[in-house]
């Protein structure tokens, strides 16, 4: 059996080992980047619901739907009674809503599966960032182009700053736009 040498493993064997680490973990962190960020998630739900012909082709504002967002610190997810303004009307005979309106006439609530979530440890308002005159597509990207709803932008401490630090810059539309706040405790409560 052939012994290797201390002078082969230190100069050979260690670079090789440390360099295949150093690898696996870099292509590791940005091949899971997508999941670990949740962007691309868009699950499946209960009932299918196309942002594209409402927000879009209807061009129904995101408000109507999510409403209390300009006064509230979430944008809820629209309750029944929103939905059959519409839908106690308009294509009652279609499959999804003759399921939708045996949900409210039932008075049930539909288990929608949440696309987009900051962290528990960090707060976040909405209002805030809608009364600045902050379009939702900045965060939630062109959901008036999406037939299923998914988390394209990742809502990470290191977006959210990168917009607080840049808000002038990245939000150049909306007029007045200053800095937002950049103390730990706005968002850490």
């Amino acid at each position: 059996m052939k012994k290797i040498s201390l002078d082969y493993i230190l100069k050979v064997q260690v670079p090789v080992t440390i360099f295949i680490i150093i690898l696996s973990f870099t292509l590791t962190y940005y091949v899971s980047r997508p999941e670990r960020d949740g962007i691309g998630y868009g699950p499946e739900q209960p009932i299918p619901f196309s942002h594209r012909l409402h927000a879009g082709d209807m061009k129904i504002d995101c408000q109507y739907c999510h409403v209390g967002v300009e006064r509230s610190r979430q944008a809820a997810i629209p309750s029944l009674s929103i939905c059959m303004n519409c839908h106690s009307v308009a294509r009652k005979n279609k499959e999804s809503i003759i399921k939708l309106t045996q949900y409210y006439e039932q008075g049930k609530t539909i288990e929608w599966k949440r696309i987009h979530k900051v962290p528990d440890y960090a707060y976040f308002n909405h209002s805030v960032h809608v009364n600045e005159g902050i379009d939702c597509a900045e965060c939630h990207g062109r959901v008036k182009d999406m037939d299923v709803i998914q988390q394209v932008s990742s809502l990470t401490m290191g977006s959210c700053l990168d917009c607080h630090w840049n808000a002038p810059n990245k939000l150049s539309q909306v007029v007045g736009i200053k800095k937002g706040p950049e103390n730990c405790f706005a968002c850490h409560r």
